[in-house]
């Protein structure tokens, strides 16, 4: 028995081979939670995810689910966790961890339609209305539950051509402490993780992006670079982030909630 059998975990854009997302319900269904594997389209790589989680969870009687939601949108959130409970009986643990953070130009050069606005969308509405339908499921079940929230680096520094992304997970910052006061007397905890660099599909449109601008010849050379000023070495893992999650998700973090918590090396450290 894992230390997660008989719970219901949904990560949100957790459909992409060695994202975030899919290292979250890693290392949640070798504990043996139930996983709702969540994008904006279940596709052949999303379906690629629930089996390969299908096969870690064999023998712990855990079960996977793949469910569509464009989270910009509230009722596909609500029908998420509508569906999530139904497949598996209720919501214990909610992860926001759906994002776009590969739109990169100067702040001059932001278009507020293309741009800003779709960022914001997703990165921030999209918590929100997650939030919203996953706590509204918890509190009418009546047994707490746990929503963390991934933010990043990026909401506690600023960093150069990624306005809209910084200003949303700042936001989403604002919006757990936010959650985080309302909901704890209804036994529902409220956290945020915020990871450095960690080198998924998206981080490494950044690691292109950021090489040139700032002149290497390699993206190699960019990415040793950053290790070098990392006190631990080494940019992060979707491992260590997903070792926060199973922490916040557990009775031992019961007390900790409202919390911007960091997973960088020592990279970030307030």
């Amino acid at each position: 028995m894992g230390k997660y059998s008989g719970k219901t975990i949904v990560v949100t854009g957790s459909g992409k081979e060695k994202g975030l997302g899919q290292g979250i319900l890693q290392a949640f269904a070798d504990e043996g939670a139930n996983c709702v594997v969540s994008d904006l389209v279940i596709d052949a790589e999303a379906e690629g995810v629930a089996d390969e989680l299908r096969t870690r969870a064999i023998g712990s009687g855990a079960k996977v689910a793949a469910i569509a939601c464009d989270v910009s949108k509230a009722d596909q959130c609500a029908a998420l966790v509508e569906q999530a409970a139904k497949e598996f009986g209720r919501v214990d643990v909610f992860v926001n961890n759906a994002g776009i953070g590969f739109k990169m130009k100067p702040l001059l050069e932001v278009e507020t339609a293309g741009e800003w606005d779709q960022v914001l969308s997703v990165n921030l509405s999209g918590a929100f209305y997650c939030t919203q339908a996953a706590a509204r499921a918890m509190v009418a079940e009546g047994k707490g539950g746990r929503i963390i929230n991934i933010a990043s680096q990026a909401a506690k520094t600023g960093f150069p051509h990624l306005a809209a992304y910084v200003s949303s997970k700042h936001g989403m910052v604002g919006l757990t402490r936010a959650s985080a006061v309302e909901l704890g007397g209804h036994g529902i905890t409220v956290n945020a993780i915020c990871p450095n660099h960690v080198t998924t599909g998206l981080g490494a449109k950044q690691n292109e992006y950021f090489s040139k601008l700032l002149g290497y010849d390699k993206v190699e050379d960019y990415l040793a670079n950053m290790s070098a000023k990392n006190p631990m070495g080494r940019p992060g893992l979707p491992s260590d982030t997903a070792a926060a999650c199973i922490w916040l998700a557990s009775d031992d973090a019961f007390y900790v909630t409202g919390e911007a918590l960091n997973v960088s090396g020592g990279e970030e450290m307030h």
